[in-house]
């Protein structure tokens, strides 16, 4: 099959969040399963370039409607680990992508429709016809408007799309003028609530409605998130589209990399270890305590790595800080507050606690550091108020380090509580699973974990080998979007 993706980001050289990594690792399973992928990118000032193998001129002169006129356009090839990739660069006073940032503009929801237009537009004048055309976020919601309203009548009749929200609390908000640039104009046929129409503001369109009304298929990150979002609140709105919708919405949980999160391999730990041969997990313990002065002792560790905002329940991060050392255990966090509110509250939490052998804090992210603490910690917690997927626990798993999750989106697919699942054996358990959001409810999950470290060391070793067995990499996702793929393409 030939695929091609199309999105705002992709890991290492674009990476915000876990977008970027969702579009690598899918491209690079699907590729190693013998299909051809084609990943479609905005031309950043800002990317890391340094990751980009053979960057050139692909497409000198491509034209974009715009507003009535054009807007030329040159269009980057190059190879990122492996992947083919083009990058998009406007020639425009608007400046799109030369703002020094990914997101954060003002007029970002211009400046990625334009990028939709013109990833159309490339893909109609170079006769790429892909069997899949892959899109991602609000961000490239407006593709299958733009492709079965105006590009299909021009030749790309044939092309399916498959559309996969990670996050639906951003939705890509805008009025008239968007409809204008991007030649769709009907301001009363779009502006319906059956097409782009927000459904709780009349006056402006959604991007993520229309990628849902207008795409071949939906996905999101997870099964559970997707019931979520189809019934709960975690669909900000959109509960009743994707119910309009349903015959065509599901989830697919999204893997890890597993050439990069692999204990056997990891080139950013000194001591490799597998589940048969535990001892280099103990060495990387002892490694941690060196390099961030913990003192040495026969006390567990728990971490927690990831951002520090209110979607990963910085509350319960800062309550598991305390519980942990109340509970003679030791803590380790590597988390960047996204808020200069947050980032005050842990800066001074930071220097309260400076002088305590038994925790660390590092505000800020450390690829090399994060590796070192999934394989030095005894646990990891990710209390999160809601986790369309999570790759903090898919990832401690893969470490041996034991997840205390609360009950939402992917953790709920991936975690199953040690003493309470139902759903699977006990010899099939990996972690431990708390629903509340309050104090106690986490203190529960975290006492039963800690207990069992200290009074039963062999179920514990047991628990780590557990949760270890389990793959999720992109093997069974790849699959899944493989089958969706072939499904669509005959529809």
């Amino acid at each position: 099959m030939y695929i091609v993706q199309i999105a705002s980001e992709c890991a290492p050289v674009i990476k915000a969040g876990g977008l970027g990594d969702v579009v690598y690792g899918l491209s690079r399973e699907l590729e190693l399963r013998g299909h051809t992928i084609e990943i479609i990118l905005p031309k950043y000032d800002c990317m890391r370039y340094d990751h980009i193998w053979g960057l050139h001129e692909a497409y000198q002169d491509l034209s974009v409607p715009w507003y009535g006129a054009t807007i030329q356009c040159t269009v980057y090839c190059g190879w990122v680990h492996g992947r083919l990739c083009f990058f998009i660069e406007p020639r425009s006073q608007d400046y799109f992508f030369n703002r020094g940032i990914y997101y954060g503009a003002k007029d970002d929801y211009m400046r990625f429709a334009f990028f939709s237009k013109a990833a159309l537009e490339f893909l109609l004048r170079t006769n790429k016809r892909p069997d899949l055309i892959h899109c991602h976020d609000w961000q490239t919601g407006l593709v299958p408007v733009l492709l079965y309203e105006v590009y299909q009548w021009h030749g790309m009749e044939n092309q399916r799309v498959c559309y996969t929200i990670h996050n639906f609390k951003h939705q890509g908000i805008s009025g008239t003028d968007v409809l204008w640039a991007t030649g769709l104009n009907r301001e009363s046929y779009y502006f319906d609530y059956e097409r782009l129409q927000d459904n709780f503001n009349p006056f402006v369109i959604n991007f993520m409605k229309g990628g849902i009304v207008y795409s071949n298929h939906v996905t999101t990150v997870s099964p559970h998130h997707a019931w979520e979002a189809h019934h709960g609140e975690f669909g900000y709105g959109l509960g009743h589209t994707l119910h309009m919708h349903q015959h065509k919405f599901s989830g697919i949980l999204n893997g890890i990399d597993y050439e990069v999160w692999n204990p056997e391999i990891d080139l950013y730990i000194p001591y490799h270890y597998t589940p048969a041969k535990l001892k280099g997990k103990a060495l990387n313990k002892k490694a941690l305590r060196e390099k961030l002065w913990l003192r040495d002792g026969d006390k567990p560790i728990i971490a927690y790595i990831g951002r520090l905002d209110d979607q990963k329940g910085v509350h319960l991060v800062h309550h598991a800080i305390y519980y942990a050392l109340h509970r003679d255990a030791q803590f380790v966090l590597l988390g960047s507050p996204t808020e200069s509110a947050i980032g005050s509250w842990f800066g001074h939490e930071k220097g309260f606690l400076n002088d305590n052998p038994d925790v660390h804090l590092e505000l800020g992210f450390n690829e090399e550091l994060s590796h070192l603490i999934y394989a030095g910690a005894d646990m990891i917690v990710v209390p999160s108020n809601y986790e369309p997927c999570g790759l903090t626990q898919m990832i401690g798993l893969r470490y041996g380090t034991v997840p205390v999750v609360r009950g939402v989106g992917g953790l709920v697919n991936t975690v199953f509580d040690r003493d309470y699942d139902e759903q699977y054996l006990p010899e099939k358990r990996n972690g431990y699973v708390f629903h509340q959001t309050d104090n106690s409810a986490l203190e529960s999950a975290m006492d039963r974990a800690i207990g069992l470290w200290y009074h039963y060391p062999d179920e514990f070793q047991k628990l780590v080998v557990q949760g270890m067995s389990y793959d999720y990499s992109w093997n069974y996702p790849g699959k899944d979007y493989l089958e969706l793929y072939e499904h669509l393409r005959h529809k």
